[in-house]
Parts: structure tokens; C-alpha cells; sequence
């Protein structure tokens, strides 16, 4: 059934894996900062290979979970749980970023926070969520350092003073990454 499924996706996106805007500029952050990322997917280990190969992303996952790695899937937290198991984190220190209420729900069970990205459902239903974004791009090192609640020196000690200065206009509120990027 998930490779049917697999087929009919990649079918209507015409089988090209492209990164979403403002995904690129969220990961050099995330690199220049050295912060560990685990890409969690429903997908087969297989498929996620050939997409992190067709969009460059080569090594840049400190940890992968694949479908057939966990018993499992979403809206259960147990990939996330996993994903932050191998990352050796515990997971309230852990961010989970998706695009579904079945990722919000499976981040907040596992007692993780969650940023929703508002791509297949619009900004109002992914309400649940810490903290939702149109794109990546919007987000700032501090927001992931409030949502973590991780002290600066933890994320190194060179933040851009343009960042926070634009968090002032922000509204209050390691890494698992939902298969987003695609």
C-alpha cells in the first residue's frame, strides 16, 4: 500500500523531488549552527535515499527513520521517539517540523514541540502546533532556542544581531524532521 501510494505522489509531482522554498536557507542555519537533524518519514528507506540524493542533501542527516524501521506510523510518536533516541537526545529537547495535525499530534505525544509548516493545510488548522511558518526561512535560531528552551552557548555564540532584532516582531510562543523538504 505505501509503495502504491509512493507511485501515485510521485506521479502527480511528475517524479521530481525539489526542496520547498525557504528549505535550503533553513538548513545552511541549521549546518553553520551544527546542529543534529534526524529525517523521520512514513516513506520507505529506498525512496527516501533517491529523494535526499536528487535534492543534494548527501550527509546532511545525522539520523534517518524510515518506515519500515519502527512498527509504527503517524499519528503514533514512536518514529519521533526513535529518531531522538539514536540522536541521544532526550526528547523534550527535541523539534519536530512537519506539515500535518497527525505530525503535531505524534511531536506532542512523544513530549516534544512542534513547528507545523503550512503547506498541505492552511495556518489556521495547524493551530495545535508551537509554532507554525508559511516557509522555513521565517524562522530564526531564537525561535528554535525559545521552543527548545536551550541556553545561547549551546547554539554557538555568533547570532547575527539582525536576528535578534527581527525576533522582537515574532509572536511569543537536536531536530526530527517530518519528510517536509519535498
Amino acid at each position: 500500500m505505501a509503495a502504491r501510494k509512493e507511485n501515485i505522489y510521485q506521479a502527480l509531482q511528475g517524479g521530481i523531488y525539489r526542496l520547498r522554498d525557504g528549505s535550503q536557507e533553513f538548513v545552511n542555519t541549521l549546518t553553520r549552527y551544527e546542529i543534529p537533524v534526524a529525517l523521520v518519514s512514513t516513506r520507505r528507506g529506498k525512496v527516501l535515499e533517491a529523494a535526499i540524493r536528487a535534492i543534494g542533501m548527501e550527509g546532511f542527516f545525522s539520523v534517518i527513520v524510515a518506515a519500515e524501521d519502527v512498527h509504527r506510523g503517524k499519528p503514533d510518536s514512536e518514529m519521533f521517539v526513535y529518531a531522538a533516541q539514536l540522536l541521544q537526545f532526550t526528547p523534550e529537547r527535541c523539534i519536530v517540523f512537519g506539515n500535518s495535525n497527525q505530525t503535531v499530534e505524534a511531536a506532542h505525544d512523544a513530549r516534544m514541540k512542534c513547528v507545523a509548516i503550512a503547506s498541505k493545510h492552511p495556518v489556521y488548522e495547524l493551530g495545535a502546533a508551537d509554532f507554525v511558518v508559511n516557509h522555513l526561512d521565517e524562522l530564526l535560531v531564537f525561535d528554535l532556542k525559545n521552543l527548545a528552551d536551550i541556553e545561547s552557548a549551546e547554539f554557538g555564540s555568533e547570532e547575527p544581531e539582525l536576528e535578534m532584532e527581527e525576533e522582537e516582531y515574532r509572536p511569543s510562543a537536536s531536530i526530527a524532521v517530518d519528510d517536509i523538504f519535498w
